[in-house]
């Protein structure tokens, strides 16, 4: 069932999604070679909690950190640990945090140093990616509008979208209804209504669109090529699509 919004709920969540859009932009100033994906995730918990929101990925069906962190090949839910970040590795932060109730949920893939110009494209292709998703996030659009924006951007760098990892709803709970596909056919699945707030993530692979997951549910790609991951909150609201993350 797809929970709609009113005006009210909605300025709860564009709440949430500033906390989670700072931390983001926080993390991302200090990405470097040598710093681990374990004082990224302290540094994050510490923002979260600073700015009087709880941290929506701690235990998460156990999950045990406050963020995910996915290097390289790593598409998504990557275990933030002692892993140190190397010179031309990239790596996906996904944050979520929750005020008053409601969450906010955001991704973004950075560079560490100097990256490839393969890794440079496929960076620059997913957040494409993502705005084209948005901007086909309109009252009376569909999920599949959506999805066709998103791969068809990602199929002109020459790039796959990951098929089996979707966006979803957001409110109350981090994963709501609707799924929201990174492909799809214009004009069909469920009609974008006002007072809904959806997740648009792509995950877009420099290979294959083919993964595999593990117990600790990462995702990597199957073929061990670069994957890189973009994440915004947005409301459809009277007023038009609200962007509830980006800050």
């Amino acid at each position: 069932m797809i929970i709609l919004k009113n005006e009210q709920e909605i300025e709860l969540m564009a709440g949430a999604g500033r906390v989670a859009g700072l931390c983001l932009k926080m993390l991302g100033s200090k990405i470097r070679p040598g710093i681990t994906t374990a004082e990224l995730d302290r540094m994050a918990e510490e923002f979260i909690r600073g700015m009087g929101a709880i941290p929506t990925f701690k235990g998460y069906q156990g999950f045990p950190a406050s963020i995910c962190t996915s290097v390289n090949d790593v598409v998504v839910h990557g275990t933030p640990d002692g892993t140190r970040l190397e010179e031309g590795d990239i790596i996906s932060i996904d944050v979520g945090a929750t005020l008053n109730g409601f969450v906010g949920d955001t991704a973004a893939t950075f560079p560490v140093g100097k990256v490839s110009p393969l890794a440079e494209k496929l960076i620059r292709a997913t957040q494409e990616s993502l705005y084209a998703g948005i901007a086909a996030a309109v009252e009376g659009k569909t999920l599949g509008d959506v999805g066709h924006a998103v791969e068809s951007v990602a199929m002109r760098y020459g790039f796959t979208v990951v098929r089996d990892y979707a966006g979803h709803g957001v409110g109350r709970k981090m994963h709501e209804d609707p799924s929201v596909p990174n492909f799809g056919i214009p004009g069909t699945g469920p009609m974008l209504r006002r007072g809904m707030v959806v997740a648009i993530e792509p995950m877009v692979n420099a290979g294959s669109h083919e993964v595999v997951t593990f117990r600790n549910l990462k995702v990597v790609t199957q073929d061990r090529s670069l994957s890189a991951h973009f994440e915004h909150t947005v409301a459809i609201t009277a007023g038009g699509t609200r962007c509830l993350t980006k800050v």
